[in-house]
């Protein structure tokens, strides 16, 4: 099977090949890694080649900078780009943090601005996968995942998938509190993509998550339960995913992020410029420098929030999260050999939940050589779908902007976020964004 990833000179590549290295399927053997930034793409194969010593098997893998002949004859999709680099994300969460509104990368204005410069891009990529892989498979990485997919799905239906490690990443480690199998395990999720909420975990016919609700101890074992608290989590009857410390922390978060000399965004574009020339400097040390920089950028993974919560350094169980490769080779594995699995994916709604009529939610799928098929997730409670709700609008109205340039449906999903809480300070924001970035000169003021 031909894999293509989008993105290919990407720090996350190593992880996937990783996983296909171990896989005794040996399901993917030819990998083309495409990126715009050659110099990239010569680091990360470095990083590949020593990551495949000793290994009795590899993949063939070719690199090149062009989409059409990256896509061309492709089975299989992952794109993860990102439009901007790290100095995009840098002003995404710089600009609205000018005008004291959180600045996160997929969350709140950030989110949208980032939306509105990716999704035409996404579009694009939709159009040519059409063009020369129309029997391809995308799997979306890219964020803002839900929104990204969404858009997609305008021109692939159903053959777009969006995928996620928060929510498994969630799953396995309630699962290890509650001292059950994973495997064991049927996880009752419903969410959108970094808004999603752990509901039920059945075991045995048996819902297991009151009986951790009732243990301190073991609520509060695991990243969740530490950053919300226990008395929230049992105020809730649900494990947020960690993304949701953002509105309900809102307050804080943006105390602490004004407080911090550098944004999240700020420090992975340093701290990336610098593993990239490490490499370029001494490429036989590639795969030591990419695991030096990728333990300490899992520890230092959402900052602003653990120190909100008053916790240090990161445990080992929160910091092994679900893993975008595990994932994306459980989902290939299902597809492309019609095995049968269930995964919590971001795909077209179907009615599962109310309310949301054909949009991206993100909730378990039953997963075979058709494709995913959404899971019917029970009725949600006024406060989650609220949010959904109010949230879906927001990204809805970027996805429209960022299709048309119509500043109108901009200003709508910035001023209506419910991390937003001034129509002056969305507008001052929405101005900012349109002078960093020359793409979005058509949402400037007139």
């Amino acid at each position: 099977m031909k894999l293509v990833i989008l993105g290919g000179g990407g720090f996350r590549v190593p992880l996937v090949h990783q996983s296909l290295l171990a896989d005794p399927d040996r399901l993917v053997d030819e990998i083309v890694l495409q990126d715009v930034l050659a110099h990239r793409l010569t680091a990360i194969g470095a990083v590949l080649d020593q990551q495949s010593q000793g290994s009795a098997w590899r993949p063939k893998i070719r690199m090149t900078t062009s989409l059409e002949d990256a896509l061309s004859g492709a089975d299989m999709v992952f794109s993860a780009i990102r439009v901007g680099g790290l100095g995009g994300r840098s002003l995404d969460e710089r600009v609205p943090l000018r005008h004291n509104l959180i600045g996160q990368e997929t969350v709140g204005p950030g989110g949208i601005c980032y939306a509105l410069r990716t999704v035409p891009v996404a579009m694009d990529i939709a159009r040519q996968v059409e063009r020369h892989a129309p029997d391809a498979w995308v799997i979306n990485f890219t964020n803002p995942a839900g929104i990204v997919t969404e858009a997609m799905s305008s021109v692939l239906g159903d053959r777009v998938i969006g995928i996620c490690d928060s929510p498994v990443g969630l799953c396995r480690r309630v699962a290890g509190a509650l001292g059950v199998s994973e495997s064991d395990a049927t996880f009752d999720y419903v969410g959108l993509n970094h808004l999603g909420w752990l509901r039920g975990v059945r075991v045995n016919g048996r819902d297991r998550l009151p009986d951790l609700f009732g243990d301190e101890t073991a609520l509060t074992s695991f990243e969740e339960g530490k950053l919300f608290g226990a008395h929230w989590l049992r105020t809730l009857r649900a494990v947020p995913n960690e993304y949701l410390h953002y509105y309900y922390f809102a307050r804080e978060t943006l105390e602490q992020m004004h407080a911090q000399q550098t944004t999240r965004g700020e420090f992975l574009k340093e701290q990336q410029k610098s593993f990239y020339e490490r490499i370029e400097e001494n490429p036989q040390a590639a795969l030591r420098t990419w695991l030096a920089t990728r333990s300490e950028r899992e520890n230092t993974y959402l900052a602003e929030g653990r120190a909100v919560a008053g916790m240090t350094e990161r445990a080992a169980c929160d910091t092994d999260g679900g893993g975008y490769e595990q994932v994306a080779l459980r989902l290939m594995n299902s597809i492309t050999r019609n095995r049968p699995d269930q995964l919590i994916l971001n795909v077209r709604n179907r009615g599962v939940v109310a309310g949301l009529d054909n949009s991206v939610v993100e909730v378990p799928c039953f997963v075979d050589g058709n494709g995913p098929r959404p899971i019917a997730t029970g009725p949600v409670d006024p406060h989650s779908l609220g949010l959904m709700l109010q949230v879906k609008g927001c990204e809805q109205a970027a996805i429209r902007a960022a299709r048309t340039g119509s500043r109108a449906d901009a200003l709508f999903a910035m001023a209506t976020h419910p991390l937003v809480d001034s129509v002056a300070a969305a507008t001052a924001t929405l101005d900012g964004y349109a002078a960093a970035f020359p793409e979005l000169s058509a949402f400037r003021a007139p």
